[in-house]
């Protein structure tokens, strides 16, 4: 027995070891290999993020990214921090008429920051949405694992479809998207912290917090605080109705109602103070941003919108017709039940009631959790978008679609995830499916990276999916006319007649091309026609009035223009020119307090008082314009600001007599001109400065010297050494110049006297300062038969011609 009993132990014990169904011993340490493999997770799903991106990189400054980054002044830093929080995310003031109501204070902080590091080099702001983009695709991994309840490797499958998706290029690719990824990265962190495994109270906070941050980011990250409660919910449906059934309430219902309590209290708040923010007007759109918000059939307009959230979806299962702008015919009206595109719209919607209906089902048991996520990260953050709640300025953007798409991954892994259990005979055509669905994922993407590269890229490739979009014709010839090519130009811009006859702003660009003033201004008044708003229209035709001369008319549409829009600036500018002396001052002042920060406005405003006859106001102006000009430290652009309000401030200080503030102004220009300030630069010039105000003062006495005399004879130099030796208190200036002109030949000095002997039959007059510093007389001045020239052009011997150059020639010699 005891034999057996051996025998019975050892063999069988050994292929026991071999099925290693003891898996448990193995597992001291599962932490360490849990870490390991998420780490690996994490570095393939961020790499390949980064690489399907990598060609965004070299892409420029495209569509929304010019006014909203590249010529925003909250961006840029021409205004505070404090200017920022006040304005909306196209850099105008919330208060004002015309602001998009757009407020992402966090992304224009971001946009700045960049800015501040970088300056306006496309490659670190593109560099920025492709790093930040890499980290979105991390937390969809951990969003994926510990709140979808994939599986690691399917949470992986879940990550890589969204890294490689190519329906985020408008978002990664444009600077602009950057607003969607900003708000994608808290709206996720909230999720994470609001159902973490060990909640607290703390981090029901946090999560409120981050929501509020994705708010600040873009406006549908507020949705965060509906998901999470609903999804909270979801998961508390058994306590809920096991207390509801014993009418008892359970310690799991308590923490639910406290939980729901904070968090609708957080978003009611955030509600209250994104309106507020509106201060009182909402965001003004036309049908040409949305035209099926501004038809006036009911069914017309729910058809349509119901089509276009289906279309949504079919983007996001088939991402291959894309655009940046879908405005303008690009998708045409449902205006008919029998339109075959309805069948698309109740497939959609068809799927949308089945995912519902397994949702609600499975309420009790709570199997299907991934379903249950992905359908509410696909539906809730798009429903500020849907237009079932406000009015959006689009029809279709892809970039609104980059926190649905998390849904929409997380269901098709959550689907291969049940058809890899539950048929084990389909893995090797799972395997291949995927391989051929992340391949072409990365192919489109890449291909759609290179349409971003610049402006005209871009709006070629589009016109190529959308030809009917008459916006991106417009935006075409935009692009023609500012390159130079006009006549490709129009041609554009009447094919966006021709496919939206209605298009103002069509119109008035082809008023300024056209030739002949009678094509230009019917093209004007067809726009204002068709927009009565419009205020380039109304510019733009006061200017014609203003070319033709017709002043009243002019005046009228500027008017009109400055009443459309108080802060048009180039309107004052024109209205400046037509406005009577004593309107004048109104304008300038109106000028100065809308732009404060710029040279240009001090500048005119200096001219005007300088011709009131006030010169000491008008150099306060001229220094104002010099400072600000300075502060600009802008060395590339073709107008010189620095040098003109440099050049009125040293005209007006020498007509005051102050040439020493002349020189402190001149060095500082110098200097400044040359770089950080130099101790030798500033030397240098000070010394050769110096040396010109000695021969300007030698100037001055010679005047002092000929100005009591009313002499009939020729004004040379012989006569001013004699004039000196009449003076009782000789100035060392003077003697300089007669040892200067001991030195001149005997010719010279021979030809001086002969000139002397000469007398004048004019009558006796004072010489101004202009006519004595010649050193050529005319005849009609003094009625000599002859000249007398003493110019020399050696340098060593004819010191007048230099002493007698006009300060404007020495200030312009170093330009």
């Amino acid at each position: 027995m005891c034999r057996c009993r051996n025998v019975t132990i050892k063999p069988k014990t050994s292929p026991k070891m071999k099925r290693r169904s003891l898996t448990t011993v193995r597992e001291e340490s599962p932490a360490k290999s849990l870490c390991s493999s998420d780490f690996a997770i994490y570095v393939m799903v961020t790499a390949t993020a980064v690489l399907s991106y990598v060609n965004s990189l070299n892409g420029d400054f495209v569509h929304d990214d010019i006014p909203a980054v590249a010529t925003n002044a909250d961006v840029i830093g021409s205004n505070s921090i404090q200017q920022l929080l006040l304005d909306d995310f196209w850099g105008t003031p919330m208060a004002d008429a015309s602001s998009h109501k757009s407020y992402r204070p966090l992304t224009t902080l971001s946009f700045r920051l960049n800015y501040a590091l970088a300056g306006l080099r496309p490659w670190w702001w593109h560099a920025c949405n492709v790093a930040l983009h890499a980290a979105c695709c991390a937390l969809v991994v951990r969003a994926c694992v510990t709140v979808a309840r994939l599986q690691r490797p399917f949470a992986a499958l879940a990550a890589l479809l969204f890294a490689v998706h190519p329906v985020h290029t408008e978002a990664v690719a444009g600077v602009v998207g950057r607003a969607d990824v900003l708000a994608c990265i808290f709206f996720l962190s909230s999720l994470l912290v609001y159902h973490r495994p060990t909640s607290s109270k703390k981090c029901v906070w946090l999560s409120i917090a981050l929501g509020a941050l994705s708010m600040l980011a873009k406006e549908t990250g507020v949705t965060i605080l509906l998901l999470n409660l609903a999804f909270d919910f979801y998961r508390c449906w058994p306590f809920v109705k096991r207390s509801i059934c014993s009418l008892k309430i359970e310690k799991k219902c308590t923490g639910l109602s406290i939980r729901t309590i904070k968090v609708v209290v957080s978003l009611a708040l955030l509600i209250c103070l994104r309106l507020a923010l509106l201060q009182g007007t909402w965001p003004t759109f036309s049908s040409q941003d949305n035209p099926a918000a501004f038809h006036p059939s009911f069914f017309v307009r729910l058809m349509t919108f119901c089509y276009l959230a289906a279309f949504n979806w079919w983007l996001l299962l088939c991402p291959w017709t894309l655009s940046h702008d879908w405005q303008m015919g690009s998708v045409p009206l449902i205006t008919s039940g029998w339109d075959p595109r309805n069948l698309l719209t109740c497939a959609a919607f068809g799927a949308l009631l089945l995912l519902c209906y397994r949702c609600i089902a499975d309420l009790e048991v709570q199997k299907h959790t991934p379903a249950v996520i992905g359908l509410l990260l696909l539906v809730i953050p798009f429903v500020p978008a849907s237009n079932l709640l406000v009015t959006v300025g689009f029809v279709i953007a892809e970039r609104v679609l980059y926190i649905p798409s998390v849904g929409s991954v997380i269901i098709t892994a959550y689907g291969v995830q049940l058809m890899w259990c539950s048929k084990p005979g389909t893995k090797a055509i799972l395997v291949v499916g995927l391989a051929i669905l992340a391949a072409s994922g990365v192919a489109r993407t890449y291909r759609r990276n290179a349409d971003w590269k610049d402006r005209a890229t871009l709006l070629r490739a589009d016109l190529v999916t959308l030809p009917q979009n008459a916006k991106l014709h417009y935006n075409l010839g935009n692009f023609l006319r500012e390159t130079e090519q006009q006549e490709s130009a129009i041609k554009h811009y009447k094919e966006a007649l021709r496919l939206w006859p209605s298009y103002a702003s069509a119109h008035n660009n082809i008023g300024t091309l056209v030739s002949g003033a009678d094509n230009a201004e019917h093209h004007f008044l067809q726009a204002i026609k068709f927009n009565k708003y419009h205020v380039n229209a109304h510019y733009n035709l006061g200017k014609l009035y203003k070319k033709s001369g017709r002043t009243l008319q002019a005046v009228i549409m500027l008017e009109k223009c400055i009443w459309l829009q108080p802060r048009f600036v180039q309107a004052h500018v024109e209205l400046l020119t037509l406005k009577p002396e004593k309107e004048k001052h109104g304008i300038l002042i109106k000028l100065v307090e809308l732009e404060p920060r710029n040279w240009e406005h001090f500048v005119l405003y200096g001219d005007w008082l300088k011709t009131k006859g006030l010169p000491a106001p008008a150099s306060k102006f001229y220094l104002e314009a010099l400072r600000l000009s300075f502060r600009n430290r802008n060395m590339e652009k073709p107008i010189r600001g620095d040098l003109i309000s440099f050049r009125s401030t040293a005209l007006m200080f020498r007509s005051l007599g102050q040439k020493s503030r002349i020189l402190q102004v001149l060095t500082r220009w110098h200097t400044w001109r040359r770089g950080w300030p130099s101790t030798a630069a500033a030397h240098m010039y000070l010394r050769d400065w110096r040396l010109k105000m000695e021969l300007e003062g030698r100037v001055q006495i010679y005047s002092k010297a000929v100005n009591p005399t009313k002499s009939t004879k020729c004004f040379d130099h012989s006569q001013l050494a004699v004039e000196e030796k009449q003076e009782n208190s000789p100035s060392p200036e003077p003697r300089r110049h007669t040892d200067a002109h001991s030195r001149l030949s005997a010719s010279d000095i021979s030809e001086q006297k002969s000139c002397e002997q000469k007398t004048c039959g004019t009558k006796k007059r004072n010489l101004s300062i202009s006519s004595q510093i010649k050193t050529t007389h005319n005849k009609s001045e003094i009625g000599l038969k002859k000249k007398c020239v003493h110019r020399k052009d050696d340098e060593g011997k004819g010191v007048m011609p230099n002493i007698a150059a006009p300060l404007e020639h020495i200030l312009m010699k170093t330009f």
